[in-house]
C-alpha cells in the first residue's frame, strides 16, 4: 500500500481562502490503493486518476468533476516533504490554478 493513501485536509490554497474551501464541507484530497480518488472544496468536486511515483515522495493526477454544476476537468501534482504535508498545484482545463498545501486526516 502506497503511503499517500488517505484523506488529506486542504488547509491553503493561492486563489481561494479557508471560508470558501470549507463553505459545503471541511475541504479534502483522499487517495486511494487503486489509484483512484476523490476532492472537494468550495463548490468544486471531482474524481481522481492518481500515479504515485516510485522514486520521489509525489503524485500526480488528471480529475473530472464539476463547478457549481458545471462539467469540468483538469490536472495537478502533490510533492510531501514527509509523511503528513504535501504542497502542489491543482490545474482546471482552460481555466484557474491554485497552489494547494494538504495535511493528513487519515
Amino acid at each position: 500500500m502506497h503511503k499517500f493513501i488517505g484523506r488529506w485536509r486542504i488547509t491553503w490554497m493561492e486563489v481561494w481562502d479557508q471560508d470558501y474551501i470549507d463553505c459545503e464541507q471541511p475541504g479534502y484530497f483522499e487517495f486511494t490503493a487503486n489509484n483512484q480518488g476523490e476532492f472537494a472544496f468550495g463548490y468544486v468536486e471531482g474524481q481522481l486518476d492518481v500515479r504515485y511515483s516510485s522514486r520521489q515522495k509525489r503524485l500526480d493526477f488528471t480529475w473530472a468533476g464539476c463547478d457549481e454544476m458545471d462539467e469540468c476537468s483538469g490536472r495537478g501534482f502533490f510533492k510531501f516533504s514527509d509523511d503528513n504535508t504535501g504542497e502542489g498545484q491543482i490545474y482546471f482545463h482552460l481555466g484557474e490554478e491554485s497552489a494547494v498545501k494538504i495535511e493528513r486526516l487519515s
